[in-house]
This record gives C-alpha cells, sequence and structure tokens, in this order.
C-alpha cells in the first residue's frame, strides 16, 4: 500500500525549539490537522522517548488507573490528546517541579486546554503552546508563505511576477481545504465523505467530550448557519434567531466550537482617532473547506456567475493570514474593522509597534479604486502608522493605487517571503 504523503509544517520546527528550552510543549489544534502526526516525527528523533496515546482504551484506562506512575519518564514523554485525561496535568506538574530539565512532555490536544474551566490550574509558567492549524498554501506547495512578515517590511514595494491563478482555481483550492486527509482525496463525493464524517465525529465526540449538549441536531444546524455567514459578523442576537436557540445557548455553543478549534473570532479593530466603530467580532471558520460542504457549495456550483464565492473566497484569506501568524517573525496582531457607517476592512494587522497594515478580499479578477475606499479611511485617520493597505484579488498583476495602496494577487499571500531582517 502506498504511504500517504506528508506534509512539511512550520510547527515542527517551533516545537524542536520549544522544547530546547520549555519543561511542557502543547500541540493544540483540530481533530485531522496532523498533530499526532507532528507529535510523532518530532518524538521519534529524540532518543528514549516514550509515545503514549490516548485514544487507546488501555492506554487511557492505565492514565486513569495510576496517573502519578503514567506520567513518570527520565527522557521526552509524548502524550497524545491529553484533553482525555486532564487528571494527568497535575503529576506532570509534580514532575517538572521535581525536575525542570526542558523537554520533559511533549503534549497534544484537540481543545484548547488551558481555556477548560473544569481544568486544574497546573501549568502556567511551565508550557509553551504550539497551535497547529490546517494546512496553509505554502505548506502544501512548499512556498514561502511569508506574507505578514514581508509587509511589515517592505510596506508596498512588492516584487512579484504574474500570477498564473484565476478565480476558479482560488475557489478550488478554498473548497480543498487543509486538513490533510482531505486534501490527499480526490475532489467530489470522495472528499465530501471525509467532511461529512468529520462534521459528525465533532459533534457526537469532541464537543460532548467537554461539554454536555442536550441536542446535538441544534449544533449541526448551528455550524450550517455559521458557514452560511463565515466573514461574516458574529451577532449573537441575529445568529440566535436563525438557528432557533436561546442567546446563553447559542453564547455557549459558540465558546464551545472555538474551544475545538472549529471557529476562530477575529475582534474587531478601534484606534482614539476613529470612534465610531463597532466592537461586534467577525466569525471565521477555520478550514473553509468545511465550511464550503456546510453551505452546499462545489467547484460546478461555483462556477454559476450567481454563486456566492465572495465569503467563501474571504474565509480562505483571512485564514491564511491567520495560520501565518503562529510562525511570523513579527509580533502582529489580527482584527476587522467596521463603523457605524459601514465602512469596513475585512484585516487589520497591527503590529506591536503600533504600525498598521490593512488587507481587503476581493473575489473579482479586477480591482477598482472604489475597493479601496476602507482603506483610504483607515489611512487618513492614522497618517504614519498606517504601513500600507492591500486589495487581495483573483487577477495576475500587482498594481498601484496611490500612496501606499497596492492590490495583489491572492496567492502573494503564500508566494511572498522575506529575505531581509526587519530594522
Amino acid at each position: 500500500m502506498t504511504q500517504p504523503v506528508l506534509f512539511s509544517r512550520r510547527a515542527q520546527a517551533m516545537t524542536l525549539e520549544a522544547l530546547a528550552d520549555t519543561r511542557v510543549v502543547v500541540v493544540n489544534g483540530a481533530r485531522q490537522v496532523g498533530k499526532s502526526t507532528l507529535a510523532s516525527l518530532i518524538a521519534g528523533q529524540v532518543d528514549d522517548a516514550r509515545q503514549l496515546y490516548l485514544d487507546d482504551p488501555a492506554v487511557l484506562a492505565a492514565a486513569e488507573e495510576d496517573p502519578v506512575a503514567f506520567v513518570r519518564h527520565d527522557a521526552l514523554l509524548l502524550i497524545d490528546e491529553i484533553q482525555r485525561a486532564p487528571q494527568l496535568l497535575l503529576p506532570i506538574k509534580h514532575e517538572v517541579d521535581r525536575d525542570p530539565r526542558a523537554g520533559r512532555y511533549l503534549l497534544t490536544g484537540s481543545a484548547r486546554l488551558l481555556d477548560l474551566r473544569d481544568l486544574p490550574d497546573a501549568l502556567p509558567g511551565r508550557t509553551e503552546t504550539i497551535e497547529l492549524w490546517p494546512l496553509s498554501q505554502g505548506e502544501i506547495d512548499s512556498a514561502p508563505d511569508g506574507f505578514v512578515d514581508y509587509v511589515f517590511t517592505h510596506g508596498v514595494d512588492v516584487s512579484m511576477q504574474p500570477c498564473s491563478l484565476r478565480k476558479p482555481d482560488y475557489v478550488d483550492r478554498a473548497l480543498r481545504g487543509g486538513y490533510p486527509e482531505a486534501v490527499r482525496r480526490d475532489p467530489g463525493r470522495r472528499r465530501n465523505r471525509f467532511f461529512d464524517s468529520y462534521i459528525t465525529d465533532l459533534i457526537t465526540r469532541d464537543v460532548r467530550q467537554i461539554s454536555d449538549i442536550e441536542r446535538p441536531a441544534e449544533m449541526r444546524r448551528l455550524l450550517s448557519v455559521i458557514a452560511a455567514r463565515m466573514g461574516g459578523l458574529a451577532v449573537v442576537q441575529s445568529i440566535a434567531g436563525d438557528v432557533g436557540l436561546p442567546r446563553m445557548t447559542l453564547s455557549r455553543y459558540l465558546d464551545l466550537l472555538e474551544l475545538v478549534f472549529v471557529i476562530k473570532r477575529i475582534p474587531a479593530w478601534s484606534s482614539n482617532l476613529t470612534r465610531r466603530a463597532i466592537s461586534t467580532p467577525k466569525l471565521l471558520v477555520t478550514d473553509s473547506g468545511l465550511g464550503g460542504r456546510l453551505i452546499g457549495m462545489s467547484p460546478e456550483r461555483a462556477r454559476d456567475v450567481t454563486a456566492p464565492v465572495g465569503p467563501l473566497l474571504e474565509n480562505f484569506a483571512i485564514g491564511e493570514v491567520a495560520r501565518q501568524l503562529t510562525w511570523a517573525n513579527e509580533s502582529v496582531q489580527l482584527f476587522h474593522y467596521r463603523d457605524r457607517d459601514k465602512v469596513e476592512v475585512d484585516v487589520v494587522l497591527e503590529h506591536a509597534s503600533g504600525e498598521v497594515i490593512g488587507i481587503e478580499i476581493k473575489a473579482a479578477e479586477t480591482v477598482r479604486g472604489d475597493d479601496f475606499r476602507g482603506l483610504r479611511h483607515l489611512a487618513d485617520r492614522l497618517g504614519a502608522r498606517f504601513r500600507a493597505g492591500f486589495v487581495l484579488y483573483t487577477g495576475e498583476q500587482v498594481l498601484p493605487f496611490g500612496d501606499r495602496l497596492r492590490a495583489l494577487p491572492m496567492a502573494s499571500l503564500w508566494t511572498l517571503g522575506n529575505t531581509t531582517e526587519r530594522e
């Protein structure tokens, strides 16, 4: 049988670096993003490392029977899916306090472990967390994936060859998503079967593992509503009305979906220079392929000029930016902007220095001056803090649109890379 292709993950080098000076390293991410594979590859490079997988009932039973003995090991100990046995965290704390060598434990989890309210506050100051997303386009294509660092270094001085990708190509990439198993499968029936099984397992296993949801059908319906709104504002009252859930229940369900990495809420950005900004976050489905399946989008349907591919491509592009922030050298936070006059910018990247990059995402293969309205709004109000503004579109060329404003092919997200250090 042919071995599946293993994609090189940027998180591998980051995890090895963390293990060199940190006692406990946690690789956190959604199910099926490759956490176990990544952790196993890393443990395989360490002498005398031991690997324990809590999805094995016998291993889980041993962890529950004697957690203190379970975590005792002189070399690196990999414990996969640690959220299945949270009682191991206190014994791990005692072990690393007794013997504070770096690289003692490598933990993986399919939920944001330290955010779970019923877990003990066991490991503050002893851990580093690596967040593993579905595959980026650069990881799939072996491309640089350096847009964030590049634009904060170079501003609008972007140099790239004309892009051969067009709107249908970007739609195909968005619908493929980044789960390794989905990427390996042929588009159509086999990939759809993966997404359908993923949704079922997510609701019946992952979510119910961390919280008792009374009616799983409500969670499935909520996922479809969220996917139909991806890239839109997370207005709780409006979503609650669409799903038919009480507002408090909906808020809890949204928290759960974020906890298991299915959605991400992008916070609103504001400045004391722009007081009319609203504070509602934007909803991102962390894998655009899953989102596309939930709304019944297919490459064939997307060819129809009336198909709503704009939100899909916006979600796809924002997801690529969010992935890069987990490995970017720059200290950057991700926001969106919208004010009461409905002036908006899809992505606001704020550097620790206070500099801001604005990004608009357009599904069209042409760009108009009006597409820069929100970016000009920010530039006018921020002055020198506004580093650059970009409209990412599905055309082929880099195009200037005034001071500190450029249109870029969407592929610049993964084809640009830094060659110089930021001064």
